[in-house]
């Protein structure tokens, strides 16, 4: 089981499951929402995902069609996004998680949105758009 939290501590969460890659999008949406170069998102089994507080602190953001993004409205923490077309999957904000993770990213996608300021300098697979 995997621990995690908001910036303020108002919204906790657990995994309990098995984690996935790390996966980092560097479209202009993630980039946006997160306020920094990338987003790095854990996909997680929304039946996996247990909200331990904070309900009434969360906010739905609809970014794009059958695109949420669900943030703390305290502290305005990334929490995870989700789309309809897929009502299982959660893409949990990696950096939330209280423990060491026990998986590294995987992939970057959206790298032809990618600010011009930022470097990719690992050996991992890069996709101009969406990540097979």
């Amino acid at each position: 089981m995997h621990t995690g939290s908001c910036l303020c501590g108002g919204v906790s969460f657990s995994i309990d499951g098995e984690l996935q890659p790390i996966q980092l999008c560097y479209c202009k949406q993630c980039r946006k929402a997160q306020g920094g170069p990338l987003a790095s998102a854990l996909p997680v089994e929304a039946a996996a995902f247990r909200l331990r507080s904070g309900a009434d602190l969360i906010e739905h953001f609809e970014s794009s069609p059958g695109k949420q993004r669900a943030f703390c409205r305290r502290c305005g923490s990334p929490i995870y996004s989700r789309r309809t077309s897929m009502p299982g999957a959660l893409r949990i904000r990696a950096g939330l998680i209280d423990q060491a993770l026990p998986v590294r990213p995987s992939r970057h996608a959206y790298v032809a949105d990618k600010a011009n300021w930022w470097t990719i300098d690992d050996e991992l697979p890069q996709f101009p758009s969406a990540a097979p």
